[in-house]
């Protein structure tokens, strides 16, 4: 088991060695000169060769690359072209929000996902499984984009029940001093015991929380009814039910403890998935985390903040991938 994982974090190590050498080479060949775009548009030819030797980039692009990969080890991951701020720090500073979405859309996805694919396989092929089914198809296919626009149009223009957007509303934020400890309203605000903007954050979090945990809901109880329907057909479990044992408890204790390896591996990538696919979902209801911040960087070409951004992501993959690797050789039918 140790020879293992040893081998999944060289690949991974790999891996990561191969984002940061493509992105690097990428955001080199761009159409775009970084020393204008530090120093400003107003700037002059002299001020600009200032910047180039200032931002090395007046030297061999492997000389380069190498300094970047030793900052990278130590944490630096460069300068925003356009606010001249360490890109680590602006990303200590963005992605709390989205992690915050992005796991409670994960509890989402466990909470509704799980279920719907159990009692899809224990109702095979009559109304409730054709139901699940179908939305399973329309949760995963339907445009992320679409959805959100759709939910504003109905919660928020016609029902008048949820935000349209933001992270908290405009009373709130001028009423209360919002608490800052992990950057995460919800934990933070429960924490402190501030109710008030528990309560508001919370509204505010629904129509992007079920915008992003659609995909992984519709994923997660397509693979939990799969592997269950394998399961059933298993000898054991038909001789649990021949011993007399409830259908619930042959389906809980027997026959979905064995489907939790599948499950979790998809459950396990949807999370990364979701982590770096919120850039719509953001753009959409304002909201200020990765993704907005991803967005507002390509869109001016600051790729120091593109690098970072892809980075982070990137070792979120990596490291997820890892630990579904991990879920399946804990499977002791599975050889190594």
């Amino acid at each position: 088991m140790g020879s293992y994982i040893r081998k999944r974090l060289i690949l991974g190590l790999i891996v990561l060695l191969g984002v940061v050498t493509i992105t690097f080479t990428i955001a080199r060949v761009i159409p775009s000169d970084p020393a204008a775009k530090w120093v400003g548009p107003r700037a002059t030819q002299e001020q600009i060769q200032e910047a180039r030797i200032e931002l090395g980039l007046d030297k061999p692009l492997i000389v380069q690359f190498g300094v970047y990969l030793q900052n990278l080890i130590k944490g630096d991951l460069g300068y925003s072209l356009r606010t001249h701020q360490p890109v680590s720090k602006e990303l200590a500073a963005f992605i709390p929000a989205t992690l915050e979405l992005v796991l409670l859309s994960f509890l989402f996805a466990v909470i509704i996902g799980v279920p719907l694919g159990i009692y899809s396989a224990k109702k095979k092929d009559r109304l409730l499984d054709h139901i699940s089914r179908l939305f399973s198809i329309g949760a995963v296919s339907l445009p992320t984009f679409w959805v959100a626009l759709f939910f504003q149009l109905i919660f928020y223009s016609r029902l008048g029940i949820l935000p349209l957007g933001g992270r908290l509303s405009t009373e709130i934020t001028v009423m209360f001093d919002i608490p800052e400890i992990t950057g995460m309203i919800l934990f933070d605000s429960a924490v402190t015991g501030q109710w008030e903007i528990f309560k508001d954050a919370l509204m505010h979090m629904v129509l992007p929380c079920i915008t992003i945990a659609l995909y992984p809901i519709g994923l997660v109880a397509r693979m939990t009814r799969s592997a269950l329907l394998e399961v059933l057909n298993e000898d054991y479990i038909t001789a649990a039910r021949s011993y007399g044992l409830k259908e619930n408890k042959v389906l809980w204790s027997y026959a979905l403890k064995n489907t939790l390896g599948p499950t979790a591996i998809v459950l396990t990538l949807s999370l990364g998935y979701t982590l770096v696919n919120t850039f719509l979902v953001e753009a959409i209801y304002s909201w200020p985390g990765l993704g907005n911040y991803v967005a507002t960087a390509v869109v001016t070409l600051d790729y120091p903040a593109i690098m970072g951004a892809t980075i982070f992501s990137a070792i979120c993959y990596v490291t997820l991938n890892i630990v579904a690797d991990i879920i399946i050789a804990l499977d002791p039918r599975v050889r190594l």
